[in-house]
């Protein structure tokens, strides 16, 4: 039993608050999700388990604890022997312990049925409490099928990734119960073009030796990375260590990255100094054997905006549906309603986009790779431009209150640009969106498969697909890259939400994203549209329905 804070404190009553959320489930409360995932064979029990787990009030104040106690940089120990380590909060190893016995990092490669499905939802899930820690899990996630594919590699890397113990220990892989690994790509002079990247790699046996920088090593405290870096035949992969049985591998930390959000997790400037390595892949195709790490990373940064978006929403639901203004509750008067209906659409769109990609990752089929190729490229850029938006709408739906770190919204807004910026701006995004369609006409075929899978559940998805392939199909002008891919993005985010049957909800999405149902901000859409997409879509709206009739 838990006794209530006070409420009268002598020079005035605390009146008009919204009650502590208290334990949440993320999963039960998420019947948006659960549909979703119902049809695509998704493994249910270890998402309630999990859901339940992250939506403890526990977790949440354990997510407040890692993010106020960010990593801290070691670099020597007291006799001035070099340490290069971080040293993290329990709350961050706590997130770390429970999202990889639950399998966030391995589901996907164990066999199972959905596995890519159920990844993409246990991203969606966690990046709703704590998003910090997901990095590490994404990118062990990603590199799974890398290091697969790897031969003479020493140590059983896939067995210890796949592990579901998390083991932060200093020890090299064989003494190890689990690893992690991490990434390292950029340099200063190329950024996203990672054919400019200088470090150089020379040969020493079986092995190699790397020298040179990385302006950003991603999870710095993992037990590997996969690199990229310039032998005699050109760029190359590498997976390094980051401990040797004999002592420490020549991975020299520079500094902490001091980021906007993402403050859990650590983010370093590292160099090599003649670093211990072994080749992945051919010499002189590094980018094509790291391109199958990327490829998976960013079906995680199209999931994690939509649990951004949700967790904003949830805050916004929960104020409104407890807070009175003017003699009415916030949440039944029309125009806060129009509001979060049209968050909602947002929010929901982007979720269905990501599952239906999500699931393709699942198929064996040349035609399932094809679509998970373009479509997975479509969800990260229209996710990741919605959600600095949904979630600065939803600091605003708490005023004050949502500008202060007492609620999770700072820690959300901090977070929303992120997942943009990783693995592909959205120019890059848009430019691979071209060349992918150019260059792989199965993809092109499946997406247009896809889209006209919608035909004939709405006059106005029918006239805007018309309305798009007249425009652009004699070929996209570089300068409208962005303009096709959000409209392609929208098209096939209403095209799975008129699929999966939810006629209002569908053909609300149809009208004001496709349509000229809208205005330019949030909120700007038909009265009645609003009532129906919250009778639909709103996670709460059952329970504040039942209170008006009360």
């Amino acid at each position: 039993m838990r006794i209530d804070p006070t409420a009268d404190l002598g020079t005035h009553e605390v009146l008009n608050q919204p009650p502590g959320p208290g334990d949440r489930d993320l999963w039960r409360d998420d019947p948006a999700l659960r549909a979703m995932l119902e049809a695509g064979g998704a493994q249910p029990e270890g998402l309630a388990r999990y859901g339940a787990q992250l939506g403890r009030a526990e977790a949440a104040g354990a997510a407040r604890d890692a993010n106020r106690h960010p990593p801290e940089l070691v670099l020597f120990d007291s006799g001035g022997r070099r340490l290069d380590e971080l040293r993290f909060h329990p709350a961050w190893h706590g997130f770390m312990r429970d999202s990889i016995a639950a399998g966030y990092h391995s589901v996907a490669w164990e066999g199972g049925p959905a596995g890519h499905l159920t990844h993409a939802a246990m991203v969606y899930l966690a990046s709703q409490v704590e998003p910090g820690h997901c990095c590490p899990l994404t990118m062990t996630y990603a590199a799974i099928p890398v290091v697969s594919g790897a031969a003479d590699l020493p140590g059983d890397w896939r067995a210890a990734l796949l592990s579901r113990r998390y083991d932060p220990a200093v020890l090299p892989l064989s003494a190890k119960q689990g690893a992690t690994l991490g990434m390292a790509m950029t340099e200063k002079q190329g950024g996203s073009d990672l054919r400019a990247n200088i470090t150089r790699a020379e040969p020493d046996g079986d092995a190699w030796r790397l020298t040179g920088h990385k302006w950003f090593c991603s999870a710095p405290m993992s037990d590997g990375f996969l690199t990229l870096a310039q032998t005699g035949r050109g760029l190359t992969c590498f997976l390094v260590p980051r401990w040797l049985e004999g002592g420490r591998n020549a991975i020299r930390i520079q500094r902490l990255k001091d980021k906007l959000g993402n403050r859990s997790n650590g983010s370093a400037e590292i160099e090599y100094c003649r670093a211990l390595a072994w080749r992945i892949g051919d010499e002189g195709e590094g980018i094509r054997t790291i391109l199958a790490m990327v490829h998976h990373t960013r079906l995680d940064t199209a999931l994690a905006p939509a649990g951004l978006m949700r967790a904003a929403l949830r805050e916004a639901h929960h104020w409104t549906a407890h807070r009175s203004a003017f003699q009415r509750r916030l949440i039944d008067q029309p125009l806060m309603r129009a509001v979060l209906a049209d968050l909602v659409l947002d929010w929901q769109g982007c979720l269905a986009l990501g599952l239906h990609v999500a699931a393709s990752f699942d198929g064996c089929e040349a035609e399932d790779r094809a679509f998970a190729r373009i479509g997975v490229a479509l969800a990260k850029y229209l996710s990741n431009k919605l959600c600095p938006m949904v979630v600065a709408e939803a600091m605003e739906v708490l005023g004050g209150m949502g500008y202060v770190e007492d609620t999770p919204l700072p820690l959300l807004y901090r977070e929303a640009p992120l997942n943009g910026i990783w693995e592909g701006s959205g120019n890059v995004i848009c430019l691979d969106v071209l060349r992918t369609l150019a260059r792989e006409p199965l993809a092109a075929e499946t997406l247009a498969a896809r889209l006209d899978s919608a035909l004939g559940l709405d006059p106005a998805y029918d006239a805007a697909l018309a309305a798009h392939r007249e425009r652009w199909g004699g070929g996209v002008p570089e300068a409208e890259a962005r303009w096709f891919t959000e409209r392609s993005a929208l098209l096939l985010a209403a095209a799975v939400l008129l699929v999966q049957g939810d006629a209002d909800l569908a053909g609300a999405f149809v009208r004001t994203r496709l349509g000229a149902e809208r205005g330019r901000t949030p909120g700007a859409i038909p009265a009645a549209m609003a009532e129906r997409i919250l009778a639909q879509g709103f996670p709460v709206e059952a329970e504040t329905a039942d209170q008006r009739d009360r």
